[in-house]
Protein backbone atom coordinates (compact mmCIF):
# COMPACT_ATOMS: atom_id res chain seq x y z
CA UNK A 1 0.00 0.00 0.00
CA UNK A 2 1.88 3.32 -1.03
CA UNK A 3 1.40 6.26 0.76
CA UNK A 4 0.21 9.78 0.09
CA UNK A 5 3.43 11.65 0.40
CA UNK A 6 2.41 14.31 2.89
CA UNK A 7 3.85 18.05 3.31
CA UNK A 8 4.77 18.17 7.31
CA UNK A 9 6.68 21.49 6.81
CA UNK A 10 5.01 23.38 8.58
CA UNK A 11 3.77 20.89 11.40
CA UNK A 12 7.49 21.56 12.90
CA UNK A 13 7.08 25.07 13.20
CA UNK A 14 6.85 26.54 16.37
CA UNK A 15 3.50 26.50 17.82
CA UNK A 16 2.66 29.93 17.09
CA UNK A 17 3.33 29.74 13.34
CA UNK A 18 2.18 25.76 13.02
CA UNK A 19 -0.28 23.59 11.25
CA UNK A 20 -1.34 20.49 12.71
CA UNK A 21 -0.78 17.22 10.98
CA UNK A 22 -2.54 16.93 7.69
CA UNK A 23 -5.51 15.19 6.89
CA UNK A 24 -4.31 11.96 5.11
CA UNK A 25 -2.59 11.43 8.11
CA UNK A 26 -6.37 10.56 10.16
CA UNK A 27 -7.73 8.71 6.86
CA UNK A 28 -5.71 7.95 4.38
CA UNK A 29 -5.14 3.92 4.67
CA UNK A 30 -1.46 4.47 3.00
CA UNK A 31 -0.18 7.10 5.23
CA UNK A 32 -2.08 4.91 8.17
CA UNK A 33 0.41 2.24 6.87
CA UNK A 34 3.56 4.36 6.78
CA UNK A 35 2.88 5.54 10.48
CA UNK A 36 2.42 2.25 11.63
CA UNK A 37 6.16 1.60 10.42
CA UNK A 38 7.58 5.25 11.24
CA UNK A 39 6.00 6.09 14.67
CA UNK A 40 4.09 2.75 15.82
CA UNK A 41 6.66 0.16 15.30
CA UNK A 42 10.49 2.58 16.01
CA UNK A 43 9.30 3.59 19.11
CA UNK A 44 8.22 1.98 22.44
CA UNK A 45 4.58 1.37 22.17
CA UNK A 46 1.92 0.41 24.76
CA UNK A 47 0.74 -3.23 23.96
CA UNK A 48 -1.58 -4.36 27.59
CA UNK A 49 -0.46 -4.84 31.36
CA UNK A 50 1.03 -7.75 33.23
CA UNK A 51 -2.25 -7.58 34.98
CA UNK A 52 -4.34 -9.45 31.66
CA UNK A 53 -1.39 -12.49 32.84
CA UNK A 54 -0.96 -12.55 36.56
CA UNK A 55 0.07 -16.26 36.86
CA UNK A 56 2.79 -18.12 35.57
CA UNK A 57 1.42 -19.68 32.65
CA UNK A 58 -1.11 -17.27 31.79
CA UNK A 59 -1.17 -16.16 28.15
CA UNK A 60 -3.24 -13.56 26.21
CA UNK A 61 -3.33 -13.77 22.34
CA UNK A 62 -3.16 -9.99 21.40
CA UNK A 63 -2.97 -8.22 17.77
CA UNK A 64 -1.09 -5.12 17.66
CA UNK A 65 -1.63 -3.54 14.51
CA UNK A 66 -2.56 -6.66 12.66
CA UNK A 67 0.46 -8.58 14.56
CA UNK A 68 -0.37 -11.65 16.38
CA UNK A 69 1.12 -11.82 19.30
CA UNK A 70 1.35 -13.90 22.95
CA UNK A 71 1.68 -11.91 25.96
CA UNK A 72 3.13 -14.69 28.24
CA UNK A 73 4.29 -14.84 31.98
CA UNK A 74 6.71 -17.72 31.76
CA UNK A 75 7.11 -20.61 34.71
CA UNK A 76 9.79 -18.20 36.17
CA UNK A 77 7.40 -15.14 36.75
CA UNK A 78 8.83 -12.38 33.77
CA UNK A 79 6.16 -11.38 31.18
CA UNK A 80 7.44 -11.56 27.96
CA UNK A 81 5.71 -11.14 24.20
CA UNK A 82 6.29 -13.59 21.54
CA UNK A 83 4.95 -13.71 18.04
CA UNK A 84 1.75 -15.95 18.46
CA UNK A 85 2.70 -18.33 15.44
CA UNK A 86 4.26 -21.93 15.35
CA UNK A 87 8.05 -21.71 13.09
CA UNK A 88 6.49 -24.70 11.48
CA UNK A 89 3.78 -23.47 9.05
CA UNK A 90 2.88 -20.00 10.72
CA UNK A 91 -0.31 -21.23 12.20
CA UNK A 92 -1.69 -18.87 15.05
CA UNK A 93 -1.37 -21.06 18.31
CA UNK A 94 -3.03 -19.71 20.79
CA UNK A 95 -6.82 -18.79 20.34
CA UNK A 96 -7.96 -17.52 23.74
CA UNK A 97 -6.68 -16.67 27.16
CA UNK A 98 -6.01 -19.28 29.15
CA UNK A 99 -3.28 -21.06 31.56
CA UNK A 100 -0.60 -22.85 29.36
CA UNK A 101 -0.55 -26.06 31.71
CA UNK A 102 2.57 -28.00 30.06
CA UNK A 103 4.03 -26.91 27.00
CA UNK A 104 2.16 -24.45 24.14
CA UNK A 105 1.22 -26.34 21.62
CA UNK A 106 0.72 -25.57 17.98
CA UNK A 107 -2.99 -27.47 16.73
CA UNK A 108 -1.37 -28.07 13.63
CA UNK A 109 1.38 -30.14 13.80
CA UNK A 110 1.62 -30.22 17.39
CA UNK A 111 4.91 -28.65 17.73
CA UNK A 112 5.52 -27.59 21.29
CA UNK A 113 6.97 -24.91 22.93
CA UNK A 114 7.99 -23.56 26.85
CA UNK A 115 6.61 -20.22 28.29
CA UNK A 116 10.16 -18.80 27.91
CA UNK A 117 9.79 -19.61 23.78
CA UNK A 118 11.82 -22.54 23.48
CA UNK A 119 11.00 -24.88 20.69
CA UNK A 120 10.59 -28.21 22.95
CA UNK A 121 9.36 -30.76 20.77
CA UNK A 122 8.92 -31.66 17.44
CA UNK A 123 6.81 -35.33 17.10
CA UNK A 124 7.08 -37.04 13.81
CA UNK A 125 8.78 -34.32 12.08
CA UNK A 126 12.15 -36.82 10.53
CA UNK A 127 9.11 -39.54 9.76
CA UNK A 128 6.35 -41.96 11.41
CA UNK A 129 7.85 -41.90 15.09
CA UNK A 130 10.98 -39.64 14.92
CA UNK A 131 10.85 -36.47 16.53
CA UNK A 132 14.14 -34.94 15.11
CA UNK A 133 15.56 -34.63 11.89
CA UNK A 134 18.87 -32.66 11.40
CA UNK A 135 17.81 -29.86 9.08
CA UNK A 136 15.21 -28.98 12.26
CA UNK A 137 17.61 -27.21 14.74
CA UNK A 138 15.57 -26.41 17.94
CA UNK A 139 17.80 -23.86 19.33
CA UNK A 140 17.30 -21.98 16.21
CA UNK A 141 13.27 -22.19 16.08
CA UNK A 142 12.08 -20.57 19.33
CA UNK A 143 9.28 -18.18 19.76
CA UNK A 144 9.85 -15.08 17.94
CA UNK A 145 9.87 -12.77 20.70
CA UNK A 146 9.34 -9.19 20.35
CA UNK A 147 11.34 -6.86 22.55
CA UNK A 148 9.33 -5.74 25.32
CA UNK A 149 9.79 -3.90 28.93
CA UNK A 150 7.51 -3.38 32.14
CA UNK A 151 6.82 0.22 33.38
CA UNK A 152 3.95 1.31 35.61
CA UNK A 153 2.47 -2.04 35.17
CA UNK A 154 2.34 -1.56 31.06
CA UNK A 155 3.94 -4.27 28.68
CA UNK A 156 5.79 -1.55 26.25
CA UNK A 157 7.09 -3.24 23.26
CA UNK A 158 9.42 -1.94 20.59
CA UNK A 159 8.70 -4.18 17.29
CA UNK A 160 11.66 -3.03 15.01
CA UNK A 161 13.90 -3.19 18.10
CA UNK A 162 15.47 -0.15 17.37
CA UNK A 163 14.66 2.03 19.93
CA UNK A 164 16.86 3.14 23.11
CA UNK A 165 16.82 1.39 25.97
CA UNK A 166 13.37 2.28 27.66
CA UNK A 167 15.01 3.50 30.53
CA UNK A 168 17.04 5.88 28.38
CA UNK A 169 14.25 7.24 26.14
CA UNK A 170 12.15 8.04 29.33
CA UNK A 171 14.35 9.13 31.68
CA UNK A 172 12.73 12.35 32.33
CA UNK A 173 9.38 11.26 32.86
CA UNK A 174 10.86 8.14 35.16
CA UNK A 175 12.91 10.75 36.98
CA UNK A 176 9.74 13.03 37.39
CA UNK A 177 7.72 10.81 38.53
CA UNK A 178 10.16 9.25 40.88
CA UNK A 179 7.83 9.75 43.68
CA UNK A 180 5.31 7.03 41.84
CA UNK A 181 7.78 4.30 41.84
CA UNK A 182 6.07 2.01 43.77
CA UNK A 183 3.61 -0.96 44.02
CA UNK A 184 0.91 -0.34 41.92
CA UNK A 185 -1.85 -2.77 42.42
CA UNK A 186 -4.88 -3.30 39.71
CA UNK A 187 -8.71 -3.05 41.26
CA UNK A 188 -9.12 -6.09 39.52
CA UNK A 189 -12.65 -6.46 36.76
CA UNK A 190 -14.41 -3.99 38.03
CA UNK A 191 -11.13 -1.48 37.53
CA UNK A 192 -11.11 -2.53 33.88
CA UNK A 193 -12.93 -1.66 30.41
CA UNK A 194 -12.82 -0.57 26.84
CA UNK A 195 -14.10 2.01 24.98
CA UNK A 196 -14.44 1.56 21.02
CA UNK A 197 -14.00 5.11 19.19
CA UNK A 198 -14.90 5.60 16.02
CA UNK A 199 -11.42 7.55 15.00
CA UNK A 200 -7.67 7.87 14.58
CA UNK A 201 -5.69 7.11 18.07
CA UNK A 202 -4.03 10.65 17.32
CA UNK A 203 -6.74 12.39 17.90
CA UNK A 204 -7.21 10.43 21.35
CA UNK A 205 -3.90 11.29 22.60
CA UNK A 206 -4.08 14.96 21.16
CA UNK A 207 -7.33 15.66 23.16
CA UNK A 208 -5.91 14.00 26.10
CA UNK A 209 -2.77 16.40 26.07
CA UNK A 210 -4.85 19.29 27.15
CA UNK A 211 -6.93 20.98 29.03
CA UNK A 212 -8.04 23.71 27.12
CA UNK A 213 -11.38 21.42 26.39
CA UNK A 214 -12.42 21.18 30.19
CA UNK A 215 -15.03 23.85 30.33
CA UNK A 216 -17.22 22.80 27.70
CA UNK A 217 -16.37 18.92 27.47
CA UNK A 218 -16.18 17.90 31.07
CA UNK A 219 -18.20 20.93 33.09
CA UNK A 220 -18.42 18.58 36.55
CA UNK A 221 -14.52 18.12 36.23
CA UNK A 222 -14.23 21.81 35.84
CA UNK A 223 -16.72 23.08 38.24
CA UNK A 224 -14.22 22.29 40.89
CA UNK A 225 -10.47 21.61 38.92
CA UNK A 226 -11.20 25.05 36.78
CA UNK A 227 -9.08 25.17 33.63
CA UNK A 228 -6.60 28.20 35.30
CA UNK A 229 -5.79 25.56 37.60
CA UNK A 230 -3.86 23.79 35.04
CA UNK A 231 -0.38 23.60 33.99
CA UNK A 232 1.22 22.30 30.66
CA UNK A 233 3.57 19.50 30.98
CA UNK A 234 6.09 19.08 27.42
CA UNK A 235 9.15 17.02 27.11
CA UNK A 236 9.37 17.45 22.84
CA UNK A 237 10.27 13.76 21.48
CA UNK A 238 8.94 12.10 24.39
CA UNK A 239 5.73 13.25 26.32
CA UNK A 240 3.59 16.35 27.09
CA UNK A 241 0.51 16.70 28.96
CA UNK A 242 -1.69 18.82 31.94
CA UNK A 243 -1.09 18.69 35.50
CA UNK A 244 -3.84 20.24 37.90
CA UNK A 245 -3.27 21.98 41.22
CA UNK A 246 -6.53 20.87 42.19
CA UNK A 247 -7.09 16.81 42.80
CA UNK A 248 -10.21 16.40 44.44
CA UNK A 249 -10.37 12.81 46.76
CA UNK A 250 -13.33 10.54 46.13
CA UNK A 251 -15.15 9.86 49.80
CA UNK A 252 -17.41 6.95 50.36
CA UNK A 253 -20.54 7.32 52.57
CA UNK A 254 -18.60 7.90 55.63
CA UNK A 255 -16.18 10.15 54.23
CA UNK A 256 -13.37 6.86 54.03
CA UNK A 257 -10.95 7.88 51.28
CA UNK A 258 -8.29 5.54 49.06
CA UNK A 259 -5.08 4.91 50.80
CA UNK A 260 -2.18 6.95 49.46
CA UNK A 261 0.94 6.07 47.82
CA UNK A 262 3.49 6.33 50.48
CA UNK A 263 6.52 8.90 50.81
CA UNK A 264 4.60 11.22 48.36
CA UNK A 265 6.14 14.61 48.85
CA UNK A 266 3.21 17.80 49.96
CA UNK A 267 2.98 18.81 45.94
CA UNK A 268 0.54 15.86 45.69
CA UNK A 269 -1.99 16.16 48.40
CA UNK A 270 -3.98 18.47 45.92
CA UNK A 271 -2.17 17.89 42.55
CA UNK A 272 -2.43 15.89 39.81
CA UNK A 273 -0.75 14.59 36.50
CA UNK A 274 -2.06 13.13 33.00
CA UNK A 275 0.92 12.74 30.38
CA UNK A 276 0.73 10.78 27.16
CA UNK A 277 3.89 8.92 26.87
CA UNK A 278 4.37 8.98 23.00
CA UNK A 279 2.78 7.10 21.05
CA UNK A 280 0.16 5.93 22.19
CA UNK A 281 -0.04 5.29 25.99
CA UNK A 282 -2.49 7.81 28.31
CA UNK A 283 -1.02 8.20 31.87
CA UNK A 284 -2.45 9.43 34.95
CA UNK A 285 -1.05 9.84 38.37
CA UNK A 286 -2.99 11.21 42.08
CA UNK A 287 -1.84 11.25 45.74
CA UNK A 288 -4.45 7.49 46.19
CA UNK A 289 -4.78 6.01 42.53
CA UNK A 290 -3.41 5.94 38.60
CA UNK A 291 -4.40 4.92 35.83
CA UNK A 292 -3.43 3.54 32.30
CA UNK A 293 -4.78 3.78 28.90
CA UNK A 294 -3.33 1.48 25.92
CA UNK A 295 -4.56 3.06 22.69
CA UNK A 296 -4.92 0.05 20.10
CA UNK A 297 -5.38 1.59 16.64
CA UNK A 298 -7.47 -1.07 14.42
CA UNK A 299 -7.76 0.99 11.24
CA UNK A 300 -6.99 4.81 10.89
CA UNK A 301 -10.42 5.58 11.75
CA UNK A 302 -10.97 3.15 14.35
CA UNK A 303 -9.17 2.82 18.14
CA UNK A 304 -10.09 0.85 21.15
CA UNK A 305 -9.15 2.06 24.25
CA UNK A 306 -7.72 -0.38 27.17
CA UNK A 307 -8.63 1.79 30.21
CA UNK A 308 -7.19 0.30 33.58
CA UNK A 309 -7.42 1.42 36.99
CA UNK A 310 -4.31 1.14 39.83
CA UNK A 311 -4.09 1.73 43.67
CA UNK A 312 -1.50 1.87 46.73
CA UNK A 313 -2.91 -1.48 48.14
CA UNK A 314 -3.68 -4.70 47.36
CA UNK A 315 -7.22 -4.22 49.29
CA UNK A 316 -9.60 -1.47 48.57
CA UNK A 317 -13.20 -0.81 49.56
CA UNK A 318 -15.76 -2.57 46.47
CA UNK A 319 -17.94 0.05 46.44
CA UNK A 320 -15.64 2.98 46.04
CA UNK A 321 -13.56 1.09 43.38
CA UNK A 322 -16.64 0.47 41.30
CA UNK A 323 -17.66 4.35 42.01
CA UNK A 324 -13.88 5.23 41.08
CA UNK A 325 -14.54 3.22 37.70
CA UNK A 326 -18.13 4.47 37.07
CA UNK A 327 -16.46 8.10 37.51
CA UNK A 328 -13.52 7.95 35.10
CA UNK A 329 -15.39 6.01 32.63
CA UNK A 330 -17.81 9.00 32.76
CA UNK A 331 -14.95 11.63 32.35
CA UNK A 332 -13.33 9.38 29.38
CA UNK A 333 -17.01 9.15 27.75
CA UNK A 334 -17.41 12.42 26.94
CA UNK A 335 -14.87 12.90 24.99
CA UNK A 336 -15.61 10.45 22.76
CA UNK A 337 -18.65 12.81 20.44
CA UNK A 338 -15.16 15.37 20.32
CA UNK A 339 -12.85 13.00 18.87
CA UNK A 340 -15.34 11.10 16.64
CA UNK A 341 -16.57 14.49 15.38
CA UNK A 342 -12.59 15.67 14.52
CA UNK A 343 -12.45 12.61 12.70
CA UNK A 344 -15.51 13.16 10.62
CA UNK A 345 -14.13 16.97 9.92
CA UNK A 346 -10.65 15.23 8.77
CA UNK A 347 -12.45 14.46 5.39
CA UNK A 348 -13.31 18.14 4.73
CA UNK A 349 -10.94 19.03 1.57
CA UNK A 350 -9.77 22.14 2.75
CA UNK A 351 -9.10 21.36 5.87
CA UNK A 352 -5.45 22.34 6.34
CA UNK A 353 -4.40 20.72 9.63
CA UNK A 354 -5.75 23.73 12.06
CA UNK A 355 -4.15 26.00 14.31
CA UNK A 356 -2.72 26.23 17.93
CA UNK A 357 -3.42 27.93 20.50
CA UNK A 358 0.56 29.20 21.50
CA UNK A 359 -0.97 29.38 24.49
CA UNK A 360 -3.40 26.51 25.26
CA UNK A 361 -2.62 23.56 22.50
CA UNK A 362 1.27 23.77 22.90
CA UNK A 363 1.49 20.29 24.33
CA UNK A 364 -0.97 19.31 21.45
CA UNK A 365 1.46 20.55 19.20
CA UNK A 366 4.67 18.87 20.84
CA UNK A 367 2.85 15.82 19.77
CA UNK A 368 2.28 17.03 16.64
CA UNK A 369 5.94 17.95 15.89
CA UNK A 370 6.93 14.47 17.24
CA UNK A 371 4.70 12.19 14.70
CA UNK A 372 6.14 14.62 12.03
CA UNK A 373 9.39 13.86 12.79
CA UNK A 374 9.51 10.29 13.43
CA UNK A 375 7.62 10.00 9.34
CA UNK A 376 10.47 12.34 8.28
CA UNK A 377 13.15 10.42 9.82
CA UNK A 378 11.51 7.22 8.30
CA UNK A 379 11.76 8.89 4.92
CA UNK A 380 15.17 9.69 4.75
CA UNK A 381 15.80 6.47 5.77
CA UNK A 382 14.00 4.50 3.33
CA UNK A 383 15.45 7.30 0.91
CA UNK A 384 18.92 6.63 1.36
CA UNK A 385 18.58 2.44 1.38
CA UNK A 386 17.42 2.80 -2.33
Amino acid sequence: MTANITDLSAVRRPVAEAQGLPNAHYIDPGVFNEEKHAVLFSSWAGLGVTADVTEPGDAKPMTFLGMPLLMVRDKGGAVRVFQNICRHRGMILVEEARKIEGAIRCPYHSWCYGTDGRLVSTPHVGGPGQNTHESIDRNLLGLIEVRSHIWRDVVWINVDGNALPFEEENADLIARWAEFDKPLYHGGADSAFQLEVKCNWKLAVENYCESYHLPWVHPGLNSYSRLEDHYHIEKPDAFSGQGTLVYRQLKGTQGEVFEDFEGLSEKWNEAAEYITVYPNVLLGVHRDHAFAIILVPESEARTVEHIHLYYATPQTDDAMRAANTKQWKLVFEEDIFVVEGMQKGRHAPHFDGGRFSAVMDSPTHCFHAWVAGKIETHRSTAQAAQ
